[in-house]
């Protein structure tokens, strides 16, 4: 299975040291050269930049290009990357967590998950205890990261009714 990650996912999962799951859900997880950019080089020093440079991603660059630059519509370079490739690589998951990326991968047909779902696959198949997972989204929210009240509830709910496969 192949995922494209955008920056929130990774950074959000290396903060609860969570990174792993990404590689074990997923053959092969490509970065848009952006994500890479804005995550590891211009934030360096940043929670999360030293584990997410040492691992072994793909970095990729689209092939293509859009017709017009869709920054103009409020998506940042590497959401704009993010989308670009999944248009190019048709990947079994985009995983973003922006709203308007989100819609827009929606909009473009694209299988999306965000980082609590890629939690709640993670719990499903035995990677993560349900308990140890509610408690990465509280610390998630604890370190910055915004999810809402009526996310982090039905989070907690899904958590509980799961049944694990492994």
């Amino acid at each position: 299975m192949k995922a494209i990650v955008n920056a929130t996912p990774l950074i959000a999962l290396a903060l609860i040291d969570r990174l792993h799951i990404l590689t074990e859900m997923f053959d092969e997880i490509i970065v848009p050269a952006a994500v890479y950019d804005e995550v590891v080089l211009q934030g360096a020093g940043k929670p999360g930049a030293n584990k997410i440079a040492s691992r072994n991603w793909t970095i990729k660059r689209p092939e293509i290009q859009p017709g017009v630059d869709l920054r103009l519509f409020g998506l940042d370079a590497g959401e704009t990357e993010v989308l670009l490739l999944a248009r190019q690589l048709q990947p079994d998951w985009v995983i973003i967590d922006e709203r308007l990326a989100r819609r827009v991968a929606l909009a473009l047909g694209l299988p999306l998950k965000g980082t609590l779902g890629l939690l709640l696959s993670a719990v499903q198949t035995g990677l993560v205890d349900q308990e140890d997972a509610i408690a990465d989204v509280q610390r998630l929210t604890r370190n910055g990261i915004r999810i809402s009240a009526s996310l982090q509830a039905w989070f907690e709910k899904e958590v509980r009714s799961s049944i694990t496969f492994k």
